[in-house]
């Protein structure tokens, strides 16, 4: 687990998931995200076994945020151009972040 900040102030704690077995054991065996979660490399989203919506925001190789939306349960999302990242969180999260396009994004930890 590592910390995700804006500027300085703690977001949320994540998982970083850099491995095929990681996103295998985050898509099927994980219906609810409890925390945040970045997939590094990725470039598009999925909650085809999730059981509720996600946010999920795009990132650039430097962790800035190219866009953010939320995804419905069970969809497969579309290859977003120039991301190389995706954080994804519970719905409602970025909304109480303040999450925007252009924001700066770090992990510590």
């Amino acid at each position: 687990m590592a910390w995700l900040l804006r500027e300085g102030e703690v977001l949320a704690t994540v998982e970083v998931v850099d491995s095929l077995g990681g996103r295998v054991r985050l898509h099927l065996l994980r219906g609810e995200l409890e925390s945040a979660v970045l997939l590094r490399p990725a470039r598009f989203a999925s909650t085809v076994a999730a059981v509720s919506a996600r946010d999920v925001a795009f990132c650039d190789e430097r962790l800035v945020v190219l866009a953010r939306r939320r995804l419905p349960p069970r969809r497969l999302g579309v290859p977003r151009r120039g991301a190389r990242c995706v954080l994804e969180a519970p719905a409602g999260a970025f909304d109480r972040w303040s999450l925007v396009p252009g924001d700066q994004l770090e992990l510590k930890g």
